[in-house]
């Protein structure tokens, strides 16, 4: 049978690893083509020096029933973002959804680090990548997207709008950044809802990304041992969750009563009823404010 979003388009910006990866591995899932970007290929590693590339990413889309296309793109680059933009117009000829997720900075922040003593150029150079990329994919995209008015924006940041509207996160830089993406979702909600486009903001919630694995010293099939050290985490959830919340998303004919707003992965199970890979549904940030902001013991019951 053909899956909900046979047909449809999408762009993942920034799906080399983590949550971009599990965004476009779902969309292909539900039956879309999905083109990936970002900067580490098979041939050559960004600053990350990471051993997850944009090929394996495609290949996973290919092997969850869609059409995954790599393309090596560096979105601080407009000529190289409107030559991308260029290749799926020529290519398919739409474009149906559009995931902001790019990062990058990971290595750029130190964390309760006041923004005197932070390295100045790093901070910017995070900026960088967290909002200008942003901003240039989605004017170079859009255009393409409006073609046909029934499209999906999605801004991938760390936290709600309610939840770091009162939270300071980690640092100056990390907190303007994630603030940015939150607000740029709502100014395209403005901006694209009249011409019948959904933007909107979603984030995971504690990601059992490549790398927080790696921080952990374990693997997706052993992901509990790291809960002698840091028992908050048994509220973790895969990558491919959000991508549930997305794929869910692109293919509701209801999307629009979601513009503008701020979502979570964890909310979005609750009213799409999807599940992450083990059959749970984990709230991650409703268990951060009701148990482990509140500082009390960890117990994921009630809320996974």
């Amino acid at each position: 049978m053909p899956g909900p979003l046979e047909g449809k388009v999408a762009l993942v910006a920034g799906a080399t690893r983590g949550a971009g990866r599990g965004i476009a591995v779902e969309l292909g899932a539900s039956g879309a083509t999905v083109y990936v970007t970002g900067r580490t290929t098979r041939d050559r590693r960004s600053e990350y020096d990471r051993p997850e590339t944009i090929e394996d990413t495609a290949d996973l889309v290919v092997a969850a029933g869609g059409h995954g296309i790599a393309v090596p793109t560096d979105h601080l680059d407009p000529t190289a973002v409107r030559t991308l933009v260029d290749r799926i117009a020529d290519e398919q000829g739409r474009l149906d959804v559009l995931v902001n997720d790019i990062w990058g900075g990971e290595h750029l922040f130190a964390w309760d680090t006041p923004v005197w003593e932070h390295d100045l150029d790093k901070g910017l150079r995070l900026l960088r990548l967290a909002v200008e990329t942003h901003a240039i994919t989605s004017h170079h995209a859009l255009p393409l997207l409006l073609r046909r008015p029934v499209g999906l924006v999605v801004e991938v940041t760390d936290g709600t709008a309610a939840y770091n509207r009162d939270h300071y996160r980690v640092n100056f830089f990390y907190d303007l950044a994630k603030a940015a993406v939150l607000r740029m979702a709502f100014a395209l909600g403005h901006e694209l809802g009249p011409r019948g486009v959904t933007a909107l903001a979603l984030t995971p919630g504690w990601l059992r990304s490549e790398m927080m694995l790696d921080i952990y010293g374990v693997r997706e099939d052993n992901w509990r041992d790291a809960l002698d050290r840091t028992p908050h985490f048994a509220i973790s959830e895969t990558p491919r969750y959000v991508g549930r919340a997305v794929s869910a998303l692109a293919a509701d004919p209801d999307v629009a009563r979601f513009n503008g707003q701020s979502l979570s992965s964890g909310g979005l199970a609750q009213v799409y009823g999807f599940t992450d890979l083990d059959g749970s549904r984990p709230d991650a940030w409703r268990y951060l404010v009701e148990v482990q902001d509140a500082g009390k013991p960890a117990d994921v019951t009630g809320y996974r």
